[in-house]
């Protein structure tokens, strides 16, 4: 079908509408591809998707779909053997924590007898990688860092880096609170060059001996590392080194178990995409009060109480519009600003949306044909 006519109906608008429920990578690329077939097979099963999608959302709120980046750099980044960051690892978990979610949610609609056109034929090519997927979970949070559990000795590692940083807090805890508070410019301890440090006034710099990190703006305050914890701040700034390497070393170990499964992974996130499309089909159509048209065979076209979709749906005026059964041309006359142009443009636009698997702004019982080409000529 001609691309100028979309733009001549509005055809991305609409898009743009349902754009709105998206909330995955793989989902927007659906969306954006979206264009009407011509074959009435393809439309056929569009339209039971988009079926599917409403009656899901009428019995359990839709398919529950979270935010999903696009995994496809990620995926070719293991191809050629790099390692992930956390941020990275999280976002593939995401789509392994999605997919086993995916396959309980189905199996308990299944289990309830809940029938479905095309949506189990969708389920059922989601692969679970349960092992795969509890390994993530348990070394990636969400936010991408690396947890405790992720192996014993980076546990063992924190837990010495903890009381390091404990010691070290202590003795310039008491530093600060003693005798010598007389000499600071603040009674705090803070961080300069990754070692923690007490605020000492210039002239007194020599009291507590260590080393300077850093100075004031004005210069007359010194980020001192008194000699007292030199040799504690050694042996943090060594657990935290040691913290980095374990660190490297599970990113790589985690990267390499995906690897085997990249295929499975990002086809895992084809398939979520494509159930988030279907859900905001649904939402925009119960948002708009739509319904799945049935199709024509005869390419008759009926649309009862057609709507336009990019009016004030508490201002748009509904219409009949019948066209192909007794008629092949419809003359509408009327005053200006009466709504004739609206009138052909909602018959275009509903037909080419019906094409396009969308649900259309009608009532129960609408029709629409098929048909290679919609020609307008509006101005």
């Amino acid at each position: 079908m001609n691309t100028k006519i979309l733009d001549v109906l509005g055809f991305e608008q609409v898009k743009s509408q349902i754009g709105q429920y998206i909330v995955t990578a793989q989902g927007k690329e659906a969306l954006a591809k979206l264009a009407p077939s011509s074959d009435a097979q393809v439309i056929s099963s569009w339209l039971a998707e988009t079926e599917d999608a409403i009656k899901i959302q009428r019995l359990r709120g839709g398919i529950p779909v979270p935010k999903i980046e696009n995994i496809r750099p990620q995926m070719k980044r293991i191809e050629i053997g790099a390692d992930l960051n956390g941020i990275e690892l999280a976002q593939v978990a995401r789509v392994l924590s999605t997919t086993q979610e995916l396959k309980r949610f189905f199996a308990d609609l299944s289990e309830s007898e809940i029938e479905f056109s095309r949506l189990y034929h969708w389920e059922e090519q989601l692969v679970s990688l349960p092992t795969l997927n509890r390994r993530l979970k348990e070394a990636i949070d969400e936010d991408g860092r690396v947890t405790d559990d992720a192996s014993p000795a980076l546990r063992g590692i924190r837990q010495s880096i903890r009381r390091a940083e404990r010691t070290i807090r202590e003795t310039l805890d008491g530093i600060v609170r003693g005798g010598n508070a007389k000499y600071l410019s603040d009674t705090i301890v803070t961080m300069r060059n990754e070692r923690y440090v007490i605020p000492v006034k210039q002239e007194y710099r020599g009291v507590f001996g260590g080393v300077v990190h850093d100075q004031s703006s004005s210069g007359q305050t010194l980020f001192i590392e008194p000699k007292q914890v030199v040799e504690q701040n050694n042996r943090l700034r060594q657990h935290q080194i040691a913290e980095r390497d374990e660190i490297t070393r599970i990113l790589a170990e985690l990267s390499a178990e995906l690897a085997p499964y990249q295929r499975e992974i990002l086809h895992n996130a084809y398939v979520i995409g494509i159930m988030d499309f279907m859900n905001a089909k649904a939402r925009f159509g119960k948002e708009m009060k739509a319904i799945v048209p049935a199709i024509n065979q005869d390419n008759h076209v009926f649309f009862k109480q057609a709507r336009h979709p990019l009016i004030d749906q508490e201002k748009v005026v509904p219409n009949d519009i019948t066209i192909g059964k007794d008629y092949q041309a419809v003359v509408i006359t009327g005053p200006n600003t009466g709504g004739k142009t609206i009138t052909l443009k909602t018959l275009g636009l509903l037909q080419i949306m019906g094409q396009a698997g969308l649900p259309i702004l009608a009532e129960e019982e609408s029709q629409m044909g098929v048909f290679n080409e919609i020609f307008a000529d509006i101005g």
